[in-house]
């Protein structure tokens, strides 16, 4: 059901410059760089390169003229493919994509994959599907902006050597433990390297032989040279690359040394010409080092200018969910959920596969906002964005979901009639659909009780309530099994009384309940999600995660549904009267049988 090209995908470059905005601190940087020009001078050949490819293009021969950048702005979602995206990744996703989107901009999908161990091909396609399915598309023009980091391996090779001649590296061939004795702290300075004096030739000669894969993983480290003793432990001659004989997902075997993500950050930003390279917060401690490398490779004449500008906001905490890769590998190892998809996972696959739209994504992101300061957001905020888009959205069914059979005594055996239903109430040009009427409906067990309690107004015996769509009834008595439980309800029906007749208008009653007919409903499995976690925030105070899941957050049962269910599609959203809002399951519904999500209730059931 993976979806590669979706047609609601918005182009970067079929939306006009900004409209209304909600503005914050991004917008108003963008806003002021737009208006003095600081980006308007750079070249672009169209695809990723050092600054002497941007100046004369990407061909053999140099251009006449140099290319201008189109794009006013380029923004880049940069996942690394070691794992699925989750809630947190929809907020940057709608970020970069809709600032690129507002600016008249661009927006690359950057898969940063430096690290060969621990990524797949598998996520890799889960992550386009994800930004597809949020509603975004990398596009530009003629470009297409889907970007490999481990297609610029050769050029982050070539930098890093040109940093070595210049002074500004060296290999380090200290034990991982004699570097992190001699790193310092925050408040005591770190020592240099024994090995930090050699010279540049003999710098190059050790990394060459690095590359070439004479060396075990961890004998030699190559370490940018700033200032042992900086204030800011990150500019304490930071790795920039190591040695890792593994095979890569994308390269294979024809690199056995890796440079570290905080080198590889910003000259992925560089090579892609991006103006405004958008990070949380846990990054704004390394922007020091980012503008340091690309100062000096500016300097080398490595990469076009003005650089890019690093930009920290703050990553979504939300309430009752975890985020934590860590916590999540270990919920799926553990299975205390049913793989990557499950719907109670704050993953964008498991929420698909819930019924939650992206639109109603865009619109949590969107009302959040974005600031510098942390803070927590109820999860609640998100299921109401939801509810609302699947309020406008979702046609009417009904389902029965406790299944109580009634028996219409006075109601002829071998016959039926249609009723008929909105397929949505605040939309009437969505037309009605046909609800068949028997002899033998099921109801919900909660419609009756035997002896009703104060304020209850649905059936019991001498009570009348409507059948919604359908007839007035009056409760006559019920049936009860050997041991004394409720199997069947008896009433009377008044002909007169079908809804849309003129009749209907002489019977008052209180209560009305939903119904289908047991002749024409089909059994189907549902499945009642709710919060995977049963308190605000798990684990807290030294908890173990685990001990706070909620033993509820998953029931499946049998119910008797509207015929028209029966030919449901995977991904066909409905809401449930009375029940909630559900979703054919895209995975294990089969034609003819599908299978059902609750998406989220008609109301917040956790206040």
């Amino acid at each position: 059901m993976a979806d590669s090209e979706p047609k609601a995908s918005i182009r970067m470059d079929t939306v006009p410059g900004a409209s209304a905005r909600v503005h914050n601190f991004i917008r108003h940087i963008i806003d002021a760089d737009l208006k003095t020009g600081k980006y308007a001078v750079r070249q672009w050949s169209g695809q990723p390169g050092p600054g002497e490819q941007q100046k004369v293009g990407a061909g053999d021969a140099p251009q006449e003229v140099p290319l201008r950048d189109t794009a006013k702005i380029r923004t880049r979602f940069p996942p690394e493919p070691n794992g699925y995206l989750h809630f947190g990744h929809a907020k940057s996703i709608c970020l970069n994509f809709g600032l690129a989107q507002d600016y008249a901009g661009a927006c690359h999908l950057r898969f940063d994959d430096t690290n060969p161990e621990k990524e797949e091909q598998e996520y890799v396609d889960s992550i386009i599907d994800a930004v597809h399915w949020l509603g975004f598309d990398w596009r530009f023009g003629e470009e297409t902006n889907q970007y490999f980091a481990s297609n610029y391996f050769q050029w982050m090779y070539d930098f890093a050597e040109k940093l070595i001649e210049a002074g500004h590296a060296y290999v380090d061939s200290q034990s991982a433990e004699e570097m992190r004795a001699s790193r310092g702290t925050l408040t005591e300075a770190g020592k240099n390297s024994p090995f930090r004096t050699r010279t540049p030739a003999e710098n190059l000669d050790l990394f060459r032989r690095m590359r070439a894969g004479e060396f075990a993983d961890g004998t030699h480290i190559l370490r940018a040279k700033i200032d042992m003793a900086s204030g800011n432990i990150n500019l304490r001659d930071p790795a920039i690359y190591r040695i890792r004989h593994a095979t890569h997902h994308n390269t294979g075997d024809a690199w056995c040394i890796y440079p570290m993500y905080t080198y590889a950050h910003p000259i992925e930003d560089a090579l892609e010409n991006i103006t405004h390279s958008i990070c949380t917060l846990e990054f704004e401690d390394q922007r020091p080092f980012y503008d340091w490398l690309l100062a000096r490779l500016a300097e080398l004449g490595c990469i076009n200018t003005p650089p890019p500008q690093q930009i920290e906001f703050s990553r979504l905490n939300l309430s009752y969910v975890v985020l934590s890769k860590r916590k999540l590998i270990h919920l799926v190892e553990e299975k205390h959920v049913d793989g990557w998809d499950d719907p109670r996972l704050p993953t964008l696959v498991g929420a698909r596969r819930r019924g939650f739209t992206p639109e109603a994504f865009r619109r949590f992101n969107e009302m959040n906002g974005v600031t510098k300061s942390d803070s927590w957001i109820d999860i609640s905020v998100l299921e109401e964005c939801q509810r609302e888009h699947l309020n406008e959205t979702a046609p009417r069914r009904i389902a029965v979901l406790d299944p109580l059979k009634l028996i219409i005594d006075n109601y002829p055996e071998d016959q039926e009639e249609e009723c008929l239903a909105p397929n949505h109430p605040q939309k009437p040009d969505w037309g009605k659909r046909v609800v068949p009427f028997s002899k033998e409906l099921w109801i919900e067990r909660e419609d009756f009780m035997e002896v009703p309690s104060k304020g209850y107004f649905r059936l019991f015996p001498g009570n009348s309530v409507r059948l919604r769509y359908g007839f007035v009834i009056k409760c006559l008595d019920c049936d009860k099994d050997a041991v004394g439980n409720i199997s069947a309800v008896h009433c009377e029906y008044m002909p007169d009384s079908k809804s849309g007749t003129p009749g209907s208008d002489n019977y008052k009653v209180k209560g009305n309940i939903h119904w289908v007919s047991a002749r024409h409903a089909h059994a189907g499995e549902i499945r009642l999600y709710d919060r995977l976690f049963a308190v605000a925030a798990p684990g807290a105070e030294g908890r173990d995660f685990i001990a706070d899941l909620n033993p509820d957050s998953k029931r499946v049962i049998s119910a008797q549904l509207e015929a028209s269910l029966q030919n449901a599609a995977a991904e066909d959203r409905f809401q449930f009267e009375r029940h909630g809002y559900f979703v054919a399951d895209r995975i294990d519904s089969r034609p003819g049988a599908p299978v059902f999500n609750r998406s989220v209730t008609l109301k917040d059931g956790w206040k």
